[in-house]
């Protein structure tokens, strides 16, 4: 039984809506954390969850997340997600997302959506037939079509940043990173250092994509457990969460960490842990904010060359955060959330002042874009 104790253990969210359409096969449900920046932007996720009430914990942590990651990345957004229960393999259809994107619309501005695990830009397509308030959408319709390249190229800029801070130099030469993962952004990641000459291995279960890419780039292949251990320079998670855990950590051989994956500390404690230890950890949501800094330039009107300047921003963002922990004397984690507090605390103030409100909901991707400019 759902309780208003559900919601309140997870944040103080500002609006929680709960989708349903029978006959389009939806249940889904959107959270609006916090709108203080901007207009909620967050994806949406399907998943075969194995309770609604497992469903609901997901949607309030993400947007949650979200709220923090858009802060921290000096966007003028706010954080929301979306999630739709269901087997994404085997349950979608035109209809569940059209009637979807009813009730994105029935939000006028206030949540704005894109994809996300077990969502397609194929799926935002159908979604967008119904709302404007949807990003990640095919270039065809005006999109950014998807954003996995600018998220890779945002976790080069962090993974610049935590050299910088360790070694007094940006420059990946012969530095030793290993990718954990290399789907859509750690693929383009591993690109991406190569040209900057770093020395390279990677891991994934799929070992057909292990093969092409060690072939193409004539890389060291680990295995993909064991890569986390592995001796290098900066180990770079850019699949599963939760990889630094109370087994993992003891046995970590590198000097820092900074990937594309989402929760990469499986609990704040071993945040503080990896500070005792010594390792350098770059936040994740600090450093994989390149895809949502993507669908905030759609926002302004698509330039694939203003996203990728765009995203260099994530290296100045670190620096800001390594500052904030240095002149405290706490770990890292933790001072990417005050950077992210404070900001919305110090804008939210300033709206409260001069405008007696927080950000309303915008009625249309124009004017969106017009206050945002």
């Amino acid at each position: 039984m759902f309780t208003f104790e559900h919601i309140e253990k997870h944040g103080e969210h500002e609006e929680v809506i709960f989708c349903h359409n029978k006959k389009a096969g939806l249940k889904a449900i959107i959270a609006i954390h916090n709108t203080t920046l901007g207009p909620a932007l967050g994806g949406t996720r399907m998943w075969n969850y194995a309770s609604e009430e497992d469903a609901l914990v997901d949607v309030l942590r993400l947007s949650k997340g979200m709220t923090y990651k858009a802060a921290a990345a000096g966007l003028n957004l706010g954080g929301g997600k979306a999630v739709i229960i269901g087997d994404s393999k085997t349950q979608k259809t035109e209809a569940m997302f059209r009637a979807f994107g009813t009730y994105v619309n029935s939000l006028q501005g206030k949540y704005i959506t894109a994809e996300d695990v077990g969502t397609t830009v194929k799926d935002m397509e159908y979604v967008f037939m119904e709302t404007p308030f949807v990003t990640g959408i095919p270039v065809a319709f005006g999109g950014s079509g998807d954003p996995s390249p600018y998220t890779a190229h945002g976790t080069l800029m962090g993974i610049k940043a935590v050299v910088k801070e360790k070694y007094g130099s940006d420059s990946l030469q012969d530095v030793k990173v290993a990718v954990q993962g290399l789907g859509n952004v750690g693929s383009n990641l591993v690109d991406f250092l190569v040209k900057e000459g770093a020395v390279v291995s990677i891991a994934d279960i799929d070992q057909d994509k292990v093969k092409m890419i060690s072939e193409k780039h004539n890389l060291k292949v680990e295995d993909p457990n064991g890569i986390i251990t592995s001796e290098c320079d900066v180990f770079a998670p850019c699949a599963l969460g939760a990889v630094i855990n109370d087994d993992t950590i003891g046995n970590l051989k590198c000097k820092m960490i900074a990937g594309g994956a989402n929760n990469i500390l499986a609990e704040s404690k071993h945040g503080d842990q990896l500070m005792e230890l010594g390792i350098l950890y770059a936040p994740d949501y600090v450093v994989n904010a390149g895809g949502l800094m993507n669908v905030f330039v759609e926002l302004e009107g698509y330039s694939s060359d203003r996203a990728f300047e765009k995203t260099t921003q994530v290296f100045d963002n670190l620096m800001h955060v390594f500052k904030i922990a240095k002149d405290e004397n706490i770990p890292t984690q933790k001072a990417a959330d005050r950077l992210a507090e404070r900001r919305i605390d110090e804008i939210g103030s300033l709206r409260k002042q001069h405008h007696g409100r927080t950000a309303r909901p915008f009625s249309t991707l124009k004017e969106m874009t017009t206050r945002q400019k």
